[in-house]
This record gives structure tokens, C-alpha cells and sequence, in this order.
């Protein structure tokens, strides 16, 4: 199979992840079968002519890809709905915001129904949610971490990258679900637990015409969607709590030396956030 085959993609959840990825499919020439808990999107996405058809237990036979486009645990029941009847030549493929619970979960499934499972998390997206915000090109360039089985076939890595190839990530890597859901705690979960809780200074509601490309920045994952994150920061509580300690320690430092007027002590942690980053920079952010 090349890339230019036409393949059909089964995809379930039709919000800003579920939707780019049906809608970049279909712009590719892909046929693309598509599940939603909301009737309406469902509707709209098939009127749109990005979906052909409803994906039922009747349809995903058919499908060369399964994407699971929904929280951890819905992903889970929507695998378990279908496995009796997916494909074994298929692949299925979670693109969840954590990795252990699903995958330990899917990885049982897929393995008892015969079909290949691969955890998967497509490194890009926006503070918006919502088919109504999915676009084409959402992925462009982006980073794609996957998951593969323990005892994987060498070929799996390649096989994947070439049935995700029309959404045109930028580049692949693999790591273990462990691995990942304790890089992901650091690079995502906390800066959205951060910008959050600094929206909630009484200063956020009077600041207007003060701001700039900071305070942007920095709050503009605040605009999240609660239920979603509150799933994945559960699932992935130990790690994140960790996080969350070290960033306190961290802040209550730079408090101390406010605190004491202490130039010598503040200036030295300043030095050291710079250093810190200039050393982050230079060693990139691959985790395979």
C-alpha cells in the first residue's frame, strides 16, 4: 500500500482532532467513515462531504484504519463496541491526550480480536474544540508520538507512517506509553494547569490595555475544555502532581526573594530559569 491508495478510514468523534483528520482524509481522496455522539455533527460532516457514510458495526469492516478520536475512556468502549467486527488486516489507531490506560486497555483488546492497535498522539491543535473548528492541514508539519505494540513487527512503524501520510505530519516518533505520558505531563498538562490558575488573579478581569504578547501567551491555553482535561489530568495524576510540585518549589523561591528584597538570590534564579531554557532549546524535544 502507498500512500496514493485510496484507503478507507473509519473515525470515531468528529470534534477538532476527529474532524481535521476526517477532513484532511477526504481532501486527499479518502473515504471516510465517521461516528459522533451528536447526531447534528455527524449530519453536517456528511452534508460537508467529508464523511461518506456512518460508521456502524456493519461498516467498519471495511475500514484500512480505525482512528479513535474521543477522551481515554470512551476511546476503550468504542474499541470494545467494535472489535468483533474490525477488519484484521486493519489498523487501529487512539489519538488520546494520555497513553497508559488506553493503551493497556487496547493493546488486550486488539491482541483477543486479532486486529493491530498503535497509541498514537498528533502533537498539534488550538484552545477551540468542536468539528466547527477542525480544518485541513491542522497537522501540517506537526509531530506525531506513537505507541507501538510490545511485540510489534519491525514493518508497523512504516506501515503506519505511510496510512497516516495524507495528513502530512512533519515528523514520527515512538516511545513507550510510560515515557510519554510523563513527557506530556510536563510539555502540556501543566502549562494548561498554569495558564489557568493565573487567569484567576483578580488582576485578569482589569488588566485591559496593559497586555501584550506575554500575557497571550501565557493564557491562551486557559480556553480549555474543562471535561476533556479534567479525564486526562486524572489519568495521568502522578506525573502531573510531580510536575505541579516542582513548579511550586520553583515559584515559592522567586516569593522568598521578593519577599527579602533579596537582589543577589532573585537575580541568581533568573540566571538560572535562562540557563534552563538556552540547555532545553539545545537538547530539542524528541522522546523516542
Amino acid at each position: 500500500m502507498t500512500s496514493r491508495s485510496p484507503i478507507t478510514v473509519g473515525i470515531v468523534g468528529l470534534g477538532l482532532i476527529g474532524g481535521s483528520m476526517a477532513r484532511s482524509f477526504a481532501a486527499a481522496g479518502h473515504s471516510v467513515l465517521a461516528s459522533d455522539a451528536l447526531p447534528a455533527t455527524l449530519s453536517r460532516a456528511i452534508a460537508d462531504g467529508v464523511v461518506r457514510d456512518g460508521l456502524t458495526e456493519k461498516t467498519v469492516a471495511h475500514c484500512d484504519l480505525l482512528l479513535l478520536a474521543v477522551y481515554p475512556q470512551a476511546a476503550i468502549e468504542a474499541l470494545r463496541r467494535f472489535a468483533p467486527y474490525i477488519s484484521q488486516n486493519a489498523v487501529v489507531l487512539d489519538l488520546c491526550g494520555t497513553k497508559r490506560d488506553v493503551c493497556r486497555a487496547c493493546f488486550e483488546i486488539a491482541a483477543e480480536a486479532g486486529f493491530t492497535f498503535v497509541g498514537g498522539h498528533p502533537m498539534a491543535g488550538t484552545q477551540f474544540s468542536g468539528y466547527e473548528n477542525s480544518r485541513v492541514g491542522l497537522f501540517e508539519g506537526a509531530p506525531m508520538v506513537l505507541v507501538l505494540p510490545p511485540d510489534a513487527d519491525p514493518s508497523l512503524r512504516a506501515r503506519v507512517e505511510t496510512l497516516l501520510a495524507p495528513i502530512g505530519f512533519g515528523s514520527f516518533a515512538v516511545t513507550s506509553a510510560e515515557a510519554h505520558d510523563r513527557v506530556i505531563a510536563f510539555t502540556s498538562q501543566l502549562a494548561h494547569v498554569v495558564s489557568n490558575a493565573y487567569v484567576k488573579s483578580p488582576m485578569a478581569q482589569i488588566h485591559h490595555g496593559f497586555s501584550a504578547g506575554s500575557y497571550r501567551d501565557l493564557t491562551r491555553v486557559a480556553w480549555l475544555n474543562e471535561k476533556m482535561w479534567c479525564e486526562l489530568f486524572l489519568e495521568n495524576r502522578d506525573f502531573l502532581s510531580e510536575e505541579i510540585g516542582h513548579i511550586i518549589t520553583a515559584l515559592s523561591a522567586y516569593k522568598t526573594a521578593l519577599d527579602k528584597n533579596d537582589a543577589k538570590t532573585l537575580e541568581a534564579l533568573l540566571r538560572e530559569g535562562r540557563l534552563a531554557k538556552e540547555a532545553a532549546d539545545k537538547n530539542g524535544d524528541d522522546i523516542s
